[in-house]
């Protein structure tokens, strides 16, 4: 029994050093946005690997959540791994309609009142945009990835993916206001070897972007704005 207590001490002291944490920072040019240009806000850039040598370790289901407050989804950018549950509580005083019709997985909450909470699990990979359909300003994007080494740029631009495992991997990013043109070529082949590991600093600029106004959950475009009296004209569950 001693022995078995000590093996298992040892594979688990081989795993632990065998992990590595990965340290970055990106930085945003050619950027049109006041809180780039003036306050050097770098935030929400994903970062993630993907395993070259098969699939990563399958991991326990993740909940996260996106909440709805002064009709702000929060945050803004949310990067979960593939499977996790993902909340939408309602903080405001009115309805909200959560749905997503573009690419990654289609939902719609339907309208649902103050204080209460609905839910998505998102059981496939890709790029997820999120809106109302009440209120066309909230927008909101959720990257769901197929590996479970992933962060998400700080205001500073400084990322962190830990318990990484020797191997080699392709670094992929995603940052909204970036073409995919650009963000290709961005990637790279990494090899994790040691526990501790810089990763050179990467510019991201956001030259070519055009954003693009979105339609509502129809495919329409959205009526005049409500007047969150709990009327909404033109609106259907």
């Amino acid at each position: 029994m001693i022995w078995g207590l000590r093996i298992c001490f040892s594979l688990l002291c081989a795993a632990s050093l065998s992990a590595a944490t990965l340290n970055g920072r990106v930085e945003l040019r050619d950027s049109k946005e006041a809180a780039v240009r003036k306050k050097k806000d770098f935030s929400g850039v994903v970062i993630w690997l993907e395993p070259l040598n098969g699939k990563p370790l399958q991991q326990p289901t993740v909940r996260a959540r996106m909440t709805q407050k002064d009709k702000t989804f929060s945050p803004h950018m949310l990067a979960v791994p593939t499977g996790a549950v993902v909340d939408f509580p309602n903080f405001d005083p009115i309805f909200h309609n959560v749905f997503s019709t573009y690419d990654g997985q289609p939902f719609d909450l339907a309208l649902y009142p103050p204080r209460t909470s609905k839910s998505v699990k998102f059981t496939q990979p890709g790029i997820v945009r999120v809106f109302c359909n009440i209120h066309s300003t909230m927008s909101a994007v959720i990257a769901v990835l197929d590996t479970p080494y992933f962060d998400v740029s700080k205001r500073d631009g400084t990322f962190e993916l830990r318990d990484v495992p020797a191997g080699d991997y392709r670094l992929h990013l995603f940052h909204e206001r970036a073409t995919q043109a650009t963000l290709d070529e961005l990637g790279r082949r990494l090899t994790v070897d040691g526990d501790q590991q810089d990763i050179a600093p990467i510019a991201i600029s956001e030259s070519g972007y055009l954003p693009i106004p979105h339609m509502n959950k129809f495919g329409r475009p959205y009526p005049q704005p409500p007047d969150d009296g709990g009327v909404y004209p033109g609106v259907r569950k």
